[in-house]
């Protein structure tokens, strides 16, 4: 009986834990597509906290290619300014990484 209510007590928490896991993947899946196009919103100030957000992301060649075709979308000199330092930092990442994985395979 004491066994039984156990395997029934882990199974309930994987269950939950797994529902909180898949939720929170969801979550952040919203946040970077709602952060996206945001980034080409009519509104600067959504344009700027999309920048932020991203800012804040790893470096993926996906985001620099975004952060490209924003740079020459974007007129704004302050926010294309702000988009250049992120991208730069993001080139640099990439690029170290590369090298650093060369330096493994060689």
């Amino acid at each position: 009986m004491r066994h039984s209510r156990l395997i029934r007590t882990t199974g309930l928490v994987l269950l939950t834990l797994g529902t909180v896991v898949g939720l929170g993947i969801l979550v952040v899946r919203d946040q970077i597509s709602r952060h996206r196009r945001n980034l080409f919103s009519t509104l600067a100030r959504q344009r700027l906290a999309a920048l932020g957000y991203i800012a804040r992301l790893d470096a993926s060649i996906d985001l620099v290619q975004l952060l490209r075709d924003y740079i020459a979308w974007e007129q704004r000199v302050l926010l294309r300014r702000r988009a250049q330092q992120i991208l730069g930092r993001m080139e640099r990442e990439l690029h170290e990484s590369a090298g650093q994985r060369a330096g493994i395979a060689g």
